[in-house]
């Protein structure tokens, strides 16, 4: 009987030892999360400063309170100027007392409080376009940590290939001097040769999967980052201590006052508030509307007893008085109505929905964290175990080298598969963050170009969870 040698011992050992770290997570565990949470910050900050749509909506919120204020603003008067009484037989403007030449003012003014109604109406839109930049800023925050998680996961997966291919590169020459002692048979040097190259692809369609995450994140940073970027140090667990502490807050299937809290609710609750306002618009229609009319006329000729003419002034007032309503005033009315019913039956819809989410995510994280522990406490354990076992198979005979780098591939698959749940555990995680609020992140006003009259310095920063 062959007795394999004691270096291969060590050399399989180290193999089939590398695992992923533990899954209870340690003191360094803990800091490193923290640190790689600091610089995904700063990304997210940085690409919430580059986000094109961020900015598109904050201008459109700007846009609807500058029209707000126009339209409460009475309509333009409107000047009038003509001849009155003027004589076609002489055409002349002293012939004929009637004869005046005519310049007057008219203002229409809107009925009831339309105006300031109006005024309302586009503060309120504008309000829910401002919810529509926080929605999106949870969205960038959201989708950057979901690249960084993906890029964390294949740069741990590198990490965990890298070192199983140089211990396989350290076995193969050991076999390769053992076959040309023929201590080794051939097909023992190609099998370890063909797992060494099996690695070599899979770490070239890791540093692929890498690029292309980077590549991904330039759409908020740049090209100019994208050109100029440095290999990032991601990570695939983040520190979800503000998330734990709100979802302390909840109850277990019912997170509506959480949800309250989200842009995309108060959003909904704003389209209720325009709406509500719209009635109260539609209202005013019953109410009479308003317009003056001022004129003054000068005339030229001489009265009938022979003095000079006096000069005219006249004053008007229009009264427009709704008296047929069925059709028109009823109907908008019943329209408006109809549409603070419908806003409202949408933000229960929508509540519904991310309710729903957040439960599905709920069961997704709790039975991540099952697997996870399944992983650490029974699965990596019993794997390790198999592989020594055949491993001393090995050494004495009764299993094939196939044997032992199969089951050295399979604990290596379930390191990497381990890896994978814990990405999917922060990923869920992220989502929740999402919609219950867990991320932490400086933000400034958008910058973006201000009309003359108004233009300021937008400096302001707010911190948004």
């Amino acid at each position: 009987m062959n007795i394999k040698p004691s270096l291969l011992t060590l050399v399989i050992s180290a193999v089939v030892g590398m695992s992923a770290p533990a899954f209870s997570a340690t003191k360094e565990d803990v800091a490193r999360a923290t640190n790689a949470s600091n610089t995904l910050t700063q990304l997210i900050e940085k690409a919430l400063d580059n986000d094109a749509s961020r900015k598109q909506f904050y201008a459109q919120s700007q846009a609807m309170r500058e029209t707000g204020v126009a339209s409460t603003t009475l309509m333009d008067p409107k000047l009038k100027v003509g001849v009155g009484g003027f004589p076609i037989d002489s055409f002349q403007f002293d012939k004929d007392p009637m004869t005046n030449i005519s310049v007057g003012l008219m203002q229409q003014f809107e009925r009831g409080d339309t105006l300031l109604l109006q005024g309302k109406k586009a503060n309120q839109q504008a309000d829910g376009v401002q919810f529509q930049v926080e929605a999106r800023e949870r969205d960038v925050a959201n989708t950057i940590t979901q690249l960084w998680l993906e890029l964390g996961y294949q740069q741990e997966a590198e990490r965990i290939l890298q070192e199983n291919q140089r211990l396989l590169r350290e076995l193969t020459r050991f076999i390769q001097t053992n076959y040309s002692m023929g201590q080794n048979e051939a097909q023992d040097l190609l099998n370890a040769q063909l797992q060494v190259s099996k690695l070599d692809d899979k770490l070239n369609a890791n540093a692929q999967v890498q690029r292309r995450i980077v590549s991904q994140l330039s759409e908020w940073l740049g090209a100019e980052w994208l050109a100029n970027s440095q290999a990032l140090n991601a990570s695939n667990e983040l520190n979800w201590q503000a998330l734990s502490n709100t979802l302390d807050q909840t109850e277990s299937t019912e997170h509506f006052s959480l949800l309250l809290q989200h842009p995309m609710v108060k959003m909904a609750n704003t389209a209720i508030t325009v709406q509500q306002t719209q009635v109260e618009i539609a209202e005013q229609a019953y109410a009479p509307q308003f317009g003056v009319e001022v004129m003054y006329g000068y005339r030229q000729a001489n009265g009938m007893n022979g003095q000079p003419a006096s000069d005219l002034v006249s004053a008007y007032l229009t009264l427009d008085i709704p008296l047929f309503t069925d059709n028109r005033q009823d109907r908008n009315l019943a329209a408006a109505q109809y549409q603070v019913g419908a806003s409202k039956s949408q933000k229960d819809l929508l509540l519904a929905q991310m309710n729903a989410k957040v439960n599905a995510l709920l069961v997704d994280k709790s039975k991540l964290e099952q697997r996870l522990s399944r992983y650490e406490n029974t699965l990596l354990g019993q794997a390790n175990a198999r592989t020594k076992a055949v491993e001393r198979g090995y050494q004495n005979n009764t299993a094939q080298f196939s044997d032992v780098i199969a089951a050295a591939n399979d604990e290596l698959t379930l390191s990497l598969e381990q890896q994978r749940l814990v990405t999917d555990l922060n990923l869920v995680n992220s989502n929740l963050a999402a919609l219950l609020g867990g991320f932490n992140y400086n933000t400034n006003t958008p910058d973006i170009a201000l009309p003359a009259h108004s233009r300021a310095s937008t400096g302001l920063t707010t911190t948004k969870q």
